[in-house]
């Protein structure tokens, strides 16, 4: 029976275990660094956008499969080492994401001032352990991006904790969001910004924003698919009674100070500077990687024998959650070709003697349903919980460390 690990829980190492599971002999485990399955849908996706986060629904019903097994707080090179991986299962397929941000390149970035839009949406999203950035919720904020990201960045902050009080953002946070002026800081014109018009008409309806825009070229601008929505932005009345969101294109920031950003003919004033320009993926002992383009190098995501990848770690960051399918499916090709029977390795003992606290399914379940009655206490569907030690009191019973 062939036995495969699969590296993440996100929704790239899912819907790849999805595809695997079309062959009806194979078995796969699948292992997340985090106790809590689904990975950017509960970690990265904008707290505000719920019926993106309802795709959980579809990614659990892959996971509770009976030839899944699911464990949560297992990461690679702390708890199991990728040669381990490889020796005892028939294929590994790597779908570790892009965790980290691309840096500015200009000086001051390093400032407690700037933070990378990766730590913002962690904390917002109330990944245990993130960074509390409360402290430099001290006046306006600029986000350097011309992206989906900077946009949910830039919404949430605006929104504040009336316009997220029905998420599930955690309270601590809540409490620390009170609406605010901020400035989206384009590089480049809009005919080379990236955000979505679904996503700009969103941001467009937001009650109490009054919505700035400098830096429109008619002439260079005019056939970009965004630029009718900021001209219709730019010739709006200012109502003067909430709080203001700036678009300035052709802002090219030269240089991060405590007190802002600096442009060459002016600064900016921001108490947080955050930059959303991108992704990058992670370093793994023993893999490959491509510096300049983020990536593990492949070949429609064969890596080396019996070694696969998927997701942004495979592509880069770039596309929608669905996008992962395709990806996910050219992959598991190339893994099912090569696929052979073995026997079915047990992890669990290896596991305990390192004295890893693993989160089983059953164990996510009830993290699951902690939440959900912290929510509903507090009058929402679900209350995060962030604190790690808690999160494994709940979903790692004691029990797992007497396999050894």
């Amino acid at each position: 029976m062939p036995h495969v690990a699969v590296v993440g829980a996100g929704p790239s190492g899912v819907f790849a275990t999805a595809e695997l599971l079309r062959r009806p002999d194979v078995r796969v485990d699948v292992f997340d660094r985090g106790p809590t399955p689904y990975g950017l849908v509960r970690y990265g996706v904008a707290p505000d956008h719920l019926k993106i986060k309802s795709v959980t629904r579809a990614l659990a019903r892959t996971l509770t499969d009976p030839r899944v097994t699911f464990r949560g707080n297992v990461e690679l090179g702390r708890d199991v080492r990728l040669p381990e991986l490889r020796r005892e299962y028939q294929a590994v397929v790597l779908a570790t994401g892009a965790p980290h941000a691309r840096r500015l390149g200009i000086p001051g970035e390093d400032l407690p001032s700037h933070v990378p839009a990766a730590e913002v949406v962690r904390w917002y999203n109330g990944f245990p352990g993130a960074r509390d950035l409360s402290g430099l919720l001290r006046g306006p904020v600029v986000v350097i991006g011309a992206g989906n990201v900077a946009l949910d960045v830039a919404r949430v902050l605006v929104k504040g904790h009336k316009g997220l009080s029905h998420t599930d953002v955690p309270p601590d946070v809540l409490a620390a969001l009170t609406p605010r002026d901020v400035r989206v800081m384009v590089r480049r014109g809009v005919a080379d910004a990236k955000f979505s018009p679904v996503e700009l008409l969103e941001v467009g309806k937001l009650p109490g924003v009054d919505l700035v825009v400098e830096g429109l070229d008619p002439e260079a601008d005019g056939e970009a698919r965004s630029a009718g929505i900021f001209r219709e932005w730019a010739e709006r009345p200012r109502s003067g009674g909430g709080v203001t969101l700036t678009f300035g294109f052709h802002q090219a920031p030269i240089a991060v100070r405590d007190n802002g950003v600096a442009l060459p003919d002016r600064t900016i004033p921001a108490g947080l500077v955050v930059s959303a320009i991108g992704y990058t993926g992670e370093r793994l002992d023993g893999v490959p990687f491509d510096d300049s383009r983020g990536l593990i190098p492949n070949t429609r995501g064969r890596v080396a024998p019996g070694l696969f990848v998927t997701g942004w770690a495979k592509r880069g960051p770039s596309g929608v959650i669905g996008t992962n399918k395709a990806c996910a499916a050219e992959t598991v090709a190339e893994v099912l070709g090569d696929l052979t029977d073995g026997p079915v390795f047990d992890i669990e003992p290896l596991l305990a003697a390192r004295g890893c606290r693993w989160v089983p399914w059953p164990g996510w379940t009830r993290i699951d349903e902690a939440e959900v009655a912290l929510g509903r206490a507090n009058g929402r569907e679900r209350t995060k919980i962030t604190d790690l030690a808690r999160l494994l009191d709940l979903g790692a019973p004691s029990e797992n460390l007497e396999v050894a």
